[in-house]
């Protein structure tokens, strides 16, 4: 895998822009790794960015950035392959969370994870689609995703610790919807404050939201907590840093290849930690086992 074509989100993160751009290019011209490397510029361009170098068949397309920029990236390659296999997809992990790279036990030092990516050692994992979004980590609506618009708002605020406050405002906040739920083995009526729904364990840099997901398993895992008041929830937000939330009486997890929501009022969607519905009522998710390759 020495030839690439590296797509880099060149704000937020660790560096500044002018030094993420060094540090790349300084540790794939180390790996050996002969590059084609393009900036973002707003969101949604990385998506573009993906189609585009999909089209011009490079033969492994990079994500340098977060699990936002990944979003965009496995989104523009999952549009131009169609019923097909996608990647391979490198990672290269500059963003803030890091939930996937992290879940993949990919280094956060820029040679060694370069030096993987030259090394070409592959994995399958499912994705998660959403709507007519593709994720490849997390996906929610309700309280979750409040979080993620709260966290947006922040921005006096750095690193993990602005996900942790994001979410004891959105707590503070909160009010319950109306939701129907349906998936493989059961259903649910009544009031909720979230669902989320994982590919993988980890989001927003801390919580275990679903502690028990396997990334290749063909399987979502989701949680969903029922008629919680504010101090209830701001009492288990500790326990979801731990995944220990899942065994609360009020909190029910399962798996499922499909799950259909129905919301009143209508809820925001986040995937992969991106806002991509502000008003939905209608939610339906599901997994495509094998669908993404990945170097690891």
């Amino acid at each position: 895998m020495n030839t690439a074509k590296v797509i880099l989100n060149p704000f937020g993160g660790r560096w500044s822009k002018q030094d993420k751009v060094r540090r790349v290019e300084q540790a794939l011209h180390t790996a050996g790794i002969d590059y084609d490397l393009v900036l973002t510029d707003a969101p949604g361009h990385g998506l573009e960015l993906a189609k585009q170098a999909a089209r011009e068949n490079w033969p492994v397309v990079v994500a340098a950035g977060g699990d936002g920029t990944i979003n965009e990236v496995v989104n523009g390659l999952m549009e131009a392959a169609g019923n097909h296999e996608v990647g391979p997809l490198a990672i290269l992990p500059v963003g803030t969370a890091n939930d996937l790279a992290d879940m993949l036990a990919l280094p956060r030092e820029l040679n060694e994870v370069c030096r993987r990516i030259a090394g070409g050692r592959t994995r399958l994992l499912d994705v998660g689609q959403v709507n007519n979004r593709y994720f490849t980590n997390n996906s929610a609506v309700g309280l979750e995703p409040m979080v993620s618009l709260a966290h947006e708002q922040m921005r006096w605020l750095t690193g993990n610790f602005r996900y942790i406050a994001a979410a004891v405002k959105a707590i503070v906040e909160a009010k319950p919807w109306q939701m129907w739920l349906s998936w493989d083995t059961g259903t649910y009526e009544g009031p909720i404050t979230l669902v989320s729904v994982g590919n993988s364990r980890r989001t927003g840099g801390v919580f275990y939201m679903t502690p028990k997901a396997l990334m290749d398993d063909g399987l979502l895992d989701f949680v969903y907590g029922v008629g919680m008041g504010r101090w209830q929830m701001l009492r288990l937000l500790p326990k979801t840093l731990k995944g220990v939330h899942i065994y609360h009486p009020l909190v029910t997890y399962s798996q499922t290849s499909q799950l259909s929501i129905l919301a009143s009022p209508a809820t925001p969607i986040q995937a992969d930690g991106e806002i991509i519905e502000t008003q939905a009522t209608k939610i339906t998710y599901r997994i495509l086992p094998g669908k993404l390759r990945v170097i690891v």
